[in-house]
């Protein structure tokens, strides 16, 4: 029997099978948070599933109309068994935006090191990092280079302390990231989507909050376990804490808590070529990887490029800096909605 190309309305039998965990839950956090059309394509062959997509309709005033996997997310989305299953996907995500009129399709997985076919691009502005946890901490310790190694030592000292939870640690995971982001000059999502996004991922989704001697809120993190993975969601730390290795100590103590668990990889998240971000990551010895992040333009169309290297974003990031936190929470999840 021939593979064919089939619309779904979700991906329950799929998931385990192509790696697709998560991705349904996190289509419905989209939908729920901000009204955005999904889509959900599979290629079966003799009731075997070949591959999967699940799109996201982005339709915002200020960023665009387009189509995008894992909105949000590092990457996720897509799964395949083989490239011709894969770019009947494809050929799909195309025909669908041009019948939804969008300037473009953004698809978002892990394996960079593919090419994409044709009238596809790949814009190789984003890696991922990924550290292979050893049998006991002091293993990966001794990768490390002599500065970091007392770096993290140093930051052991600075009194600091960390919590883990789920719901019961919404109020301080919500303070931490949508303050460190205001420092930085990004808008941030509500209170009631990282609420969402809990309650849709369950036991796989772990806030982590980080406080100094003090009890005072210094950072945080929103971390995913898929099968011996953690994923890095979000991590960030906020500026009075930088200077005593909060960071530091954020990142070594939930490599730790893996290592405990079990865990074979611990996935640092996507960073965009020479960030500030992947300077810290580079310093934990990962394996960078290029992340595939493919595009189909319409005619007339151009790469986009949301994100803080933009020349056009740097007087606008200048100035949320400075806004009052009462302002930039009330609209910060208009704006973000549209940077998927």
């Amino acid at each position: 029997m021939k593979a064919q190309l089939v619309e779904l309305l979700n991906f329950p039998s799929l998931e385990k099978k192509l790696s697709f965990a998560g991705i349904d839950s996190w289509l419905r956090l989209v939908h729920q948070m901000y009204g955005y059309k999904t889509y959900r394509y599979a290629v079966i062959e003799n009731s075997h599933a070949l591959a999967a997509l699940g799109l996201v309709e982005i339709n915002h005033p200020v960023f665009g109309h387009y189509l995008a996997t894992a909105p949000f997310g590092s990457y996720g989305g897509l799964a395949f068994e083989t490239p011709e299953a894969r770019d009947l996907l494809l050929d799909e995500a195309r025909r669908l935006a041009e019948d939804v009129k969008a300037e473009y399709v953004s698809i978002r997985f892990d394996e960079g090191a593919s090419s994409p076919p044709d009238n596809w691009q790949q814009s190789p502005n984003y890696f991922t990092y990924l550290i292979d946890l050893p049998a006991t901490p002091d293993e990966l310790l001794k990768t490390f280079s002599s500065d970091h190694r007392n770096h993290v030592r140093k930051s052991l000292k600075k009194g600091f302390s960390i919590r883990y939870g789920h719901l019961d640690l919404l109020d301080d995971i919500y303070e931490a990231l949508a303050k460190s982001m205001h420092e930085l000059g990004s808008p941030y999502h509500s209170k009631n989507y990282l609420r969402k996004m809990a309650e849709l991922l369950g036991d796989t989704l772990e806030f982590a909050v980080l406080y100094n001697a003090q009890g005072k809120i210094s950072g945080g993190g929103v971390f995913i376990y898929q099968n011996a993975t953690i994923f890095n969601l979000h991590a960030n730390i906020l500026r009075h804490a930088r200077s005593a290795y909060a960071g530091e100590f954020l990142y070594w103590s939930v490599i730790e808590r893996a290592i405990q668990k079990g865990l074979k990889t611990f996935d640092l998240g996507r960073s965009l070529v020479g960030s500030g971000n992947e300077v810290f990551k580079v310093k934990w010895s990962p394996r960078k990887q290029l992340l595939a992040y493919w595009y189909w333009l319409a005619p007339g169309h151009e790469l986009p490029s949301l994100n803080q290297k933009n020349p056009k974003f740097q007087l606008v990031i200048a100035i949320w800096k400075r806004l009052p936190a009462f302002i930039v929470r009330a609209i910060g999840p208009y704006f973000i909605r549209g940077l998927a």
